[in-house]
């Protein structure tokens, strides 16, 4: 099939010749802002019956301007259009293809409009939608994470610092401190919708117009809270770009950590998990290799995430207001961060649906690393002993066990008597893991009832029937 001839460039009326074929490679935006296609016939519908409202074209025109989009919009869902590089971006494809569609009506569309503030409407409308289906996807993993824990009551793991042994908890816990990130997650993005439904259309180039647009009709057709106050502000900034990446940076974060815990705890060296074979891979050399590969990529994509946030801030950090054709680079690592994210997110979910907790492997681990010491030093304190003090008495009953090669709960009254009088008979209700946890009760502890609550608040916020 013959490429179409090219054609003159709706903004060519001042040049005398045309872009090297060079120059239109280079600055052709069109093989990835087409995503933005929906959103930028969502705008173009507004400000047409903005424009007939005005008296600024007709209504006639109007129509006929809304059925062509409508053309258009079908060909694109179903891959007949053609996307032209000449034409160099989504607005123009679609502009130019609605002009060979209806003929005269088309070349008013862009009445009381430029190219800077109708990126900008469209790329926040994409935003706000792939914002809208991120938090989809957060709380997918959340009811994964939930169920996980409700079908694991009672089960202790250790509790780490440092990745050290330090005090038990109960593994409902430990899942639900990451439901809790993934809140904040959830949080940030609802925060960053609000700042950015705000419309920049009818800002126009940078200074706004002179002819008698209505910026709050078209803000209210495409659902935004109001127009942006400033035109040279609403052209030309990003900061709505810049928190969505940062928070996409943020769970990107959080499920990286939640990917390493699940990699470590798989090892041979933990064995707390057994990933089932369907979201597990093997090896090409090692015949017994069943690896997370999932979630080592979870890690992994992490480094794509943050990546694009670092992007788009140096791309940002040296212009000078108001719209600059830098700005065209602001897209693709969107693209990529919320693709990656959602990526992530399913995956996360997946796999949290696909493992099984070793008891009998955590339940014999659980003896290392005197995980009681903490609460044999609140039994000193309830003795009215000075925590201070507590601390040095146990340090000193767990030296003696490194050195007998035994628990404290093994340790003979006689011999803790000896480190210290202030111990009788009471103490052996403080020693163990399974004591220990029955001693938790602040609020938001691993006790028994604390989690029990915290279960419980998340079934019914995430409306769950468990």
């Amino acid at each position: 099939m013959t490429a179409p001839a090219k054609e003159p460039k709706l903004w060519g009326g001042r040049f005398e010749e045309g872009v090297t074929d060079a120059v239109e490679r280079f600055t052709e935006s069109i093989s990835f802002d087409k995503a933005l296609y929906k959103h930028d016939i969502m705008g173009s519908r507004a400000h047409a019956s903005m424009l007939a409202k005005q008296g600024l074209i007709s209504f006639s025109d109007k129509d006929s301007i809304l059925e062509g989009l409508d053309q258009i919009e079908k060909q694109i869902e179903i891959g007949e259009f053609v996307w032209r590089t000449d034409r160099e971006d989504v607005h123009m494809n679609i502009e130019a293809a609605l002009t060979d569609l209806i003929g005269e009506p088309a070349k008013k569309l862009h009445t009381a409009r430029s190219r800077n503030d109708q990126v900008s409407t469209d790329f926040r409308l994409w935003c706000r939608d792939a914002i809208d289906t991120i938090i989809s996807h957060i709380k997918h993993l959340q009811v994964a994470l939930v169920t996980l824990a409700k079908n694991n009551t009672g089960i202790i793991v250790p509790g780490y610092t440092h990745l050290q042994r330090a005090q038990p908890v109960l593994l409902q816990h430990h899942l639900l401190a990451y439901v809790e990130q993934l809140e904040r997650d959830a949080g940030r993005l609802v925060d960053c919708r609000v700042r950015l439904n705000f419309s920049p259309l009818g800002a126009c180039a940078l200074a706004g117009t002179g002819l008698p647009i209505d910026r709050f009709m078209t803000s209210d057709a495409l659902g935004f809270t109001a127009p942006m106050r400033n035109s040279m502000d609403a052209v030309s900034d990003r900061d709505f770009v810049l928190e969505l990446l940062s928070a996409n940076a943020i769970t990107a974060m959080h499920l990286s950590r939640l990917g390493e815990e699940w990699v470590l705890w798989a090892s041979e060296e933990f064995g707390f998990i057994t990933p089932s074979d369907s979201v597990s891979t093997g090896s090409s050399i090692m015949p017994q290799k069943k690896n997370p590969d999932p979630m080592e990529l979870v890690r992994g994509k992490s480094a794509r995430v943050f990546g694009n946030l670092v992007t788009l801030q140096v791309l940002c950090k040296g212009l000078p207001l108001a719209y600059n054709r830098d700005l065209q680079e602001d897209k693709e690592p969107v693209f990529d961060s919320v693709k990656t994210i959602i990526g992530m997110l399913e995956v996360s979910a997946e796999f949290a649906r696909n493992i099984t907790y070793n008891h009998e492997r955590i339940q014999k681990s659980l003896p290392a690393g005197h995980l009681d010491a903490t609460t044999l030093a609140d039994y000193l304190v309830h003795k009215g002993i000075p925590f201070r003090t507590s601390h040095d008495i146990v340090g000193r009953a767990v030296a003696l066990c490194v050195y007998k090669n035994c628990q404290l709960r093994e340790l003979s009254l006689d011999e803790l008597r000896g480190i210290n009088k202030i111990f009788d008979e009471g103490v052996y209700d403080y020693l163990g893991v399974e004591n220990s946890i029955k001693k938790f009760s602040s609020y938001g502890s691993t006790g028994s009832e604390c989690v029990a609550a915290q279960l419980d608040f998340w079934v019914s916020r995430l409306d769950l029937n468990l």
